[in-house]
């Protein structure tokens, strides 16, 4: 017993160390997400313009951060183009995560634009509404509904890479892991800490994706009627 009560309070003392930093994880999280919704948002309707080049720069835009690892955008965020414009680590981290997601919204926007049938176009059009017009009151509305789901699993996905950034020495739940695992030598109890914590955070995100499945659900997409 005094094994057992002595595993639970160097438990608690991890935990009572990496809590106080898990804010800075939701807060990254966050920021980065945002980011990455206007980024997606922009390029996903630049990539279905009229316009060749700008089609082409945002399918460039999609393919280019797509095909590149987070690790190494983060590092030249970092250490690259933040020795150039004077980047502190903690926006060099956001803006790396932000601009590597933000393509993978680009094309969750672009399918959920056009998963809206274009004979709803057609009719905007017919009564004098402009392209733009069409798209703002007609289109995006609906396409939201559509993109709702996928956008939210990108956040949990979002969250859990947040992690790379204590590579440039960001301190938040990882990097707090790394320092008490080598102040203390006690890797495994530090990094089972670690491990529970994301899983609560990706758990809790997980039960409010599935709610948001359900509200936002079309039918048609993915769903009967049944499973409203």
């Amino acid at each position: 017993m005094s094994w057992l009560a002595e595993q639970i309070a160097l438990m608690g003392n991890i935990f009572y160390y990496l809590i106080q930093v898990v804010h800075w994880t939701i807060l990254i999280s966050l920021l980065a997400y945002l980011i990455a919704l206007v980024l997606g948002l922009v390029f996903g309707i630049a990539r279905i313009s009229r316009n060749s080049v700008v089609r082409w720069f945002a399918g460039a835009y999609i393919n280019v951060l797509r095909g590149v690892p987070l690790l190494v955008l983060i590092f030249f965020f970092y250490f690259g183009l933040g020795k150039v414009v004077n980047l502190d680590r903690f926006v060099a981290g956001v803006l790396a995560v932000g601009v590597c997601y933000g393509a993978y919204m680009a094309e969750i926007f672009r399918s959920g634009i056009k998963a809206v049938d274009y004979g709803q176009h057609e009719a905007a059009m017919s009564l004098g509404m402009t392209r733009w017009q069409t798209l703002r009151h007609i289109v995006l509305p609906q396409s939201i509904r559509i993109v709702v789901p996928p956008g939210a699993n990108e956040f949990i996905a979002c969250l859990k890479d947040s992690s790379l950034v204590s590579i440039i020495g960001l301190r938040e739940l990882t990097r707090a892991g790394r320092e008490y695992a080598a102040q203390y030598f006690l890797d495994f109890h530090t990094w089972l800490a670690v491990g529970l914590i994301y899983l609560v955070l990706t758990l809790s995100l997980t039960r409010l994706v599935r709610w948001l499945e359900k509200k936002y659900a079309v039918v048609g997409y993915g769903m009967s009627r049944d499973d409203h």
